[in-house]
């Protein structure tokens, strides 16, 4: 007997009124109001927050530019400002610098290191040595180049006043290239110790580099120096003999800064100031000690340690250098990579020289923002309405239509003036108002994402199903007057609970009956679903084999054609634990090295015995071809799919099996059929259970399992099988992975 579904009339349902589902409209309508809430309250903290930034940005904005113009206005700012191309030198040694005033006294200590310290002139080392290398604004202060520096020396040896040899005592040397021409003085000290320990002398100089002056040497007359030893001894140091801080001033006259303040009659010219290749020119100072190891004072011998002097000094006996300015790692007290240097992202700062012809001497940009903020929220930030009056663009202008802000001033120096331009990108602060806004974001995206979760628990866990079992429980008390409404629910009686309202009617409509009616019937339904697809599983993997052993013992005299026949008909009284797609995907396989080759050299030869007669082999694999496969599910699979090709192949054309080699370490075994292409929406559902395109038949075969079987057990050993559609017909074709030899 068999039981197939069981089928019942659907139930009229009646319409219910809108108060059966005012509560859940009231639901809903809770949680739209909780997320059009949280939405609101992001959207005002944003919208302040932004109108907030706007604010301190514009006040920002241009209180910057003030800082930098009266940073410039300092004389260390005009410094930068007159020496756009300012650097830290090389190994040939320092461009001269122009000074934003006129001169500098040497001959006071006191004034030449203050006008020094405040303009910010000079390199700076890291052991505390320093030089200014510069030139004055007024060419009329004689065409002289300025030497100022500090150093920490040991006792200074002087010269004796007429003495030609200067490598016993401490010197100055000062080499200038300017203009394809190179220049030296030595300037020899000359001076005595006071009795603290303390120095000053003179720098007198001479043409040429040392050690030895000639004979009718005479000093160079506008050449002034002065060099200063005092002040407490440096750290790790004491004693009378101590390192002290030196300081030197040097007034070096410059044959072509001179000349220039002529013509070629004598007289006074008005000249170019500066000279147009003052960047060109190079200067290196060096200041020597005595050549002899006894005269060295304990402090010049460290510096002199420390100074790795050229292979050149060594060379001509020039004794050890306490300093050189040619060495590495001086660095620039001010310059105008400076300037700007708290600059916000998206603000460009422009220096311009005032002429005929503007120039741009500087440029500085504020830095990029180091991450990056979300799209959305950026565009977000961008719409948010903010007042215009927070930019100082007027009042009723909306902010959002502002993209720059720009503020400028100019700067007056002894050569000209300097035009400051700064502007601002609002879309940078739109950026940064979106990466601080990202944490509020996610955490209103968390809040609605509660929010939604919490709805689609209480809509599709409990008012959903409230809804649909108020219907059906109205339906069923509808209903209840129809002739078949005992046959089909049997009799409820919820009289005394009955409501307008939807949980009025599902209490009405809970009745232990209906549950019990309902699972007695699914259960009938599910035992019968349950034979059928066994008995068809059954037929399918086992009666296959067995009609191939019907053809192999089919003589009437055979005695095993009997037991056959009872194996046949036991096969039809067994019931399994399982549906069949489960079975198959349980199935415990121990795939192993196989030889391919051979394995579908006996399935060729053997087909005939399962009723599929016509199929060849071959391949031009070398052999043995060892693939990871279990021959017993692997012969399965490929009786599954020539018994598929054998049903569909026009009659008497052939099956070839072909062995290919595909992807690094897969083989790939293909079986081709002439016949009807598939159809390519079926290409890839052909391989799941239970899809055929032919009815059932009462031994269980073409039910679509056996293509499920052959992509399972391929699946269970690391392959793979899929079919295509060739002119000739279709291909299955099985991918296998090769075995260690």
């Amino acid at each position: 007997m068999k039981l197939g579904p069981v089928e019942l009339p659907a139930l009229a349902v009646p319409r219910l009124g809108l108060a059966a589902f005012r509560r859940r409209a009231v639901v809903h309508l809770a949680f739209l109001l909780l997320a059009l809430a949280t939405v609101g309250l992001v959207l005002t903290v944003l919208i302040d927050q932004k109108q907030r930034a706007y604010q301190r940005y514009a006040q920002g904005f241009r209180q910057s530019l003030a800082e930098i113009v009266l940073q410039l206005r300092h004389p260390s700012g005009q410094l930068a400002l007159l020496n756009p191309t300012m650097s830290a030198g090389g190994r040939d040694g320092q461009a001269p610098v122009l000074l934003p005033f006129s001169a500098i006294d040497f001959d006071d200590q006191n004034k030449a290191q203050r006008a020094v310290e405040m303009a910010g002139c000079g390199l700076r080392w890291p052991d505390g040595a320093s030089l200014c290398a510069a030139v004055g604004a007024n060419a009329y202060a004689g065409g002289f180049l300025y030497l100022v520096g500090s150093l920490e020396s040991g006792p200074l040896t002087g010269r004796q006043h007429g003495a030609l040899d200067l490598a016993g005592v401490h010197r100055a040397r000062v080499t200038l290239t300017l203009r394809g021409e190179t220049q030296a003085w030595i300037a020899p000290f000359e001076g005595a110790a006071a009795a603290d320990g303390t120095q000053r002398g003179r720098l007198t100089g001479f043409i040429g580099a040392g050690p030895q002056l000639p004979g009718k040497a005479r000093p160079v007359r506008e050449f002034r120096g002065w060099l200063w030893r005092e002040g407490p001894c440096a750290e790790g140091s004491s004693g009378p003999d101590c390192a002290r801080r030196t300081f030197y001033s040097i007034r070096l006259p410059v044959e072509a800064f001179q000349a220039a303040l002529f013509d070629a009659a004598g007289q006074r010219a008005r000249p170019v100031w500066p000279p147009a290749d003052l960047d060109q020119a190079r200067v290196r100072v060096e200041l020597l000690g005595p050549a002899e190891p006894a005269r060295s004072a304990p402090g010049a011998s460290m510096a002199a340690a420390a100074a790795d002097p050229p292979a050149s000094d060594a060379a001509r006996g020039d004794g050890p250098v306490l300093f050189d300015s040619a060495r590495p790692g001086a660095s620039l007290a001010q310059s105008l990579d400076r300037i700007g240097a708290s600059l916000q992202p998206g603000e460009t700062l422009r220096i311009e020289r005032q002429g005929r012809q503007p120039q741009t001497i500087a440029e500085r940009r504020g830095p990029e923002l180091s991450e990056r903020a979300l799209p959305w929220l950026i565009h977000v930030m961008r719409r948010l309405p903010v007042r215009g009056e927070v930019l100082g663009v007027g009042a009723g202008t909306d902010a959002a239509e502002v993209r720059w802000l720009t503020a400028s001033d100019e700067v007056a120096t002894p050569s000209g003036r300097y035009r400051l331009e700064l502007r601002g990108d609002l879309r940078s602060l739109d950026r940064q108002l979106a990466l601080e806004a990202r944490p509020l974001a996610w955490l209103a995206a968390a809040m609605l994402a509660a929010v939604a979760l919490a709805w689609l628990m209480v809509e599709l866990g409990l008012i959903r199903g409230i809804a649909v079992l108020t219907k059906r429980a109205a339906a069923v008390s509808y209903n209840m007057q129809d002739a078949r409404a005992d046959q089909r629910i049997g009799e409820l009686d919820v009289a005394d609970l009955r409501g307008r309202d939807e949980l009025g009617i599902l209490a009405g409509s809970l009745a232990d009956a209906l549950s019990r009616v309902k699972d007695g019937l699914r259960r009938e339904q599910l035992r019968a679903e349950r034979e059928r697809e066994m008995w068809h599983a059954v037929g399918h993997e086992i009666m296959s084999p067995l009609q191939s052993l019907m053809v192999l013992h089919g003589a009437p005299d055979d005695a095993s054609h009997r037991y056959v026949q009872r194996m046949q008909q036991a096969v039809k009284v067994l019931y399994g634990s399982a549906p069949p797609s489960e079975a198959l995907a349980s199935a415990d396989l121990h795939p192993q090295a196989l030889d391919l080759v051979a394995f579908c050299r006996e399935i060729a030869a053997n087909a005939h015995y399962a009723g599929i007669d016509g199929v060849s082999f071959s391949t031009a694999l070398p052999e043995p071809l060892p693939v990871r496969a279990e021959a017993y599910a692997l012969e399965d699979a490929v009786t599954h799919v020539l018994r598929n090709a054998d049903r569909y192949r026009p009659e008497g054309t052939p099956i070839a099996l072909t062995l290919e080699a595909g992807e690094p370490g897969v083989v790939l075994l293909r079986i081709h059929n002439q016949g009807p292409p598939i159809d390519a929406a079926m290409l890839e559902t052909i391989f799941e259970y239970g899809v055929s395109d032919t009815a059932p038949q009462a031994a269980g075969e073409r039910r679509g399992q056996g293509l499920f079987v052959a992509r399972t057990y391929l699946a269970k050993m690391d392959g793979s099988i899929r079919a295509f559609n060739v002119p000739e017909g279709v291909v299955f074709e099985m991918s296998l992975r090769r075995a260690a030899a």
